[in-house]
């Protein structure tokens, strides 16, 4: 902001001339197929969090399917249903953390309105 013209004319120049040198890199962008002076950068994952998650993953469904064949939950209508329900618990459960760890979202403020006429608003009339 304290780059910006002081002046009405002077944010019109620079507003026009941002746009001119937009412009001249979109049609660059167009003709390369790619911006100018742009370099691609890998942003490659660290390993170590796939390794972290895969080990995660792999010891939870492990860890299930031991419990379930010690069990013998699902061997039994009650066991299924025992199953389903707590299926059906962890699902809310994790909707309901999901929801609480969203951000929130607020509409933008506009500025109001500028007249130009040394600080009157004029209504139109039809």
């Amino acid at each position: 902001m304290k780059d910006l013209p002081k002046t009405d004319e002077g944010v019109a120049q620079w507003c026009k001339d941002i746009f001119v040198a937009k412009v001249h890199v979109f049609d660059k962008h167009k003709e390369l197929n790619a911006f100018p002076d742009s370099e691609l950068v890998d942003i490659g994952r660290p390993v170590k969090s796939l390794v972290v998650v895969v080990s995660w993953a792999g010891l939870l469904v492990f860890g299930t399917y031991k419990f379930l064949q010690w069990s013998n939950l699902l061997s039994s209508w009650k066991g299924l249903t025992f199953a389903a329900i707590g299926l059906g618990v962890v699902t809310i459960l994790m909707q309901i953390l999901i929801q609480f760890s969203q951000a929130e979202r607020t509409p933008a403020k506009a500025a109001p309105p500028r007249s130009t006429n040394g600080g009157a608003v004029q209504e139109k009339q039809h």
